[in-house]
């Protein structure tokens, strides 16, 4: 297996070695083409991301029930279904994937203004750090940290709306939705190590705290037990 997925498994195994009955991992979609004529959400996997994504699936422990959601681009669909499907092939059990819109980029209130401020900030990395620091236009981006806390109430209430015994879900969304939490909630920030193709953050809970872990350091809590809040 290529490089390209390598942590997750990592990271997964090292959550669920500890007793993490229920995780969820929000994991960027696999290998994909760049094609300049085209949108950029409407590139699609290629077949060495369809391969690896397979492959994902097929290492993910077989104690494990799997359940699918991802963003509604077809790389992010294509990648939770390969997922669950090489998961399956190889034992396991997989109950649905399903497209969820909390995935996708929908703190991009206007993607054309995002786009040209992306090539005149001279790439992703720079034009998020201006995002988190409050310097692109209220009409073009939602604030990072209304848009990180939306994201993680949808993931954690997927902690709650367990299927079966041990469970895996697979969320599958963009670099630019990992950079985010990373950088808002595990204080990675986003100019340190590149979010590769299937990489991924783990989010579980302990004791009643909500923690979450990347494979670039330790877990750190992102919410207390319920009486605490």
């Amino acid at each position: 297996m290529s490089a390209y997925g390598e942590s997750t498994i990592d990271l997964l195994h090292r959550v669920l070695d500890a007793g993490v009955e229920h995780a969820v991992v929000l994991m960027r979609h696999s290998a994909r083409e760049f094609a300049p004529d085209r949108h950029d959400l409407v590139n699609p996997l290629t077949e060495e991301g369809r391969r690896l994504a397979r492959e994902l699936g097929g290492r993910l422990p077989k104690n494990l029930t799997l359940r699918g959601y991802a963003s509604p681009p077809e790389r992010c669909m294509e990648t939770a279904s390969l997922v669950l499907e090489g998961h399956t092939a190889a034992g396991g059990q997989a109950t649905r994937h399903r497209p969820l819109e909390a995935l996708g980029v929908f703190y991009a209130l206007d993607q054309m203004k995002m786009w040209k401020g992306m090539q005149q900030a001279g790439g992703l990395i720079p034009y998020l750090q201006n995002w988190i620091s409050g310097q692109v236009p209220g009409d073009t981006m939602m604030p990072a940290d209304i848009a990180a806390g939306l994201i993680l109430r949808v993931l954690t209430d997927k902690l709650d709306a367990s299927v079966a015994r041990r469970q895996l879900d697979v969320c599958v969304s963009h670099d630019m939705t990992l950079y985010l939490l990373r950088d808002r909630l595990l204080q990675q920030a986003v100019h340190g190590p590149e979010v590769a193709f299937l990489d991924g953050l783990v989010l579980y809970r302990q004791d009643g705290v909500v923690w979450m872990t990347s494979h670039h350091g330790e877990p750190r809590p992102v919410s207390g037990p319920p009486d605490s809040l």
